[in-house]
């Protein structure tokens, strides 16, 4: 990444400040970047209780100009495979006109007292670009309960490409904030896209 973009330097910041093997974690982020300005990014690093294991995982998410950049990076105990722990890295670059949807789910506490400006207790951000579908399918049906035909299936089909929760309890006050103005920044992109 060029050291010339305050962005940038940022998004560097974040990664180091996360600890979580910021060299291979940014080396991955850098390559997939390449020279492109950075409008806004997204860092957040995951534990997990795995039955007797701790596991960490990072995702980043960073917005370019044309470009919706995902990477996660995974660590894994030794195994069958690996002597040693080892940590798997992927990213993922989306053109910004494929992004279908950018859900952002706010949790409120005591939402009658709630002003405006109020950082939400936790935020769940899920975007959709269609490379990942659930489908839910259930036997359809009539409304005469003395039917016996087969009236095949209904069902819905629904984009689950990337779901990320970030809570001040868990993540602190900062990485809400940060994801918050992600999501806006994202949602501006997209809607640029379109018209």
């Amino acid at each position: 990444m060029a050291k010339t973009s305050t962005t940038t330097q940022g998004l560097r910041a974040a990664i180091e400040r996360s600890g979580y093997y910021p060299a291979l974690v940014a080396e991955a982020v850098e390559a997939a970047v390449g020279g492109e300005p950075i409008r806004s990014y997204l860092v957040h690093q995951e534990t997990t209780f795995d039955q007797n294991e701790v596991r960490r995982h990072v995702t980043v998410l960073v917005l370019t100009h044309n470009r919706f950049i995902v990477s996660h990076t995974d660590e894994q105990a030794a195994d069958s495979t690996s002597p040693t722990p080892y940590a798997t890295t992927s990213t993922e670059s989306v053109k910004l006109g494929r992004i279908s949807s950018v859900v952002v789910s706010r949790v409120v506490a005591n939402p009658e007292q709630y002003t405006p400006g109020t950082l939400p207790r936790e935020i769940v951000l899920t975007i959709g670009w269609g490379a990942v579908s659930r489908i839910d399918l259930e036997p359809a049906a009539c409304g005469d309960p003395n039917c016996e035909a087969d009236h095949g299936y209904t069902g819905s089909s629904t984009a689950d490409d990337l779901s990320l929760r970030v809570s001040e309890a868990g993540d602190g006050p900062e990485t809400v904030r940060q994801a918050l103005l992600f999501a806006q920044s994202l949602s501006e992109a997209t809607a640029d896209v379109a018209r």
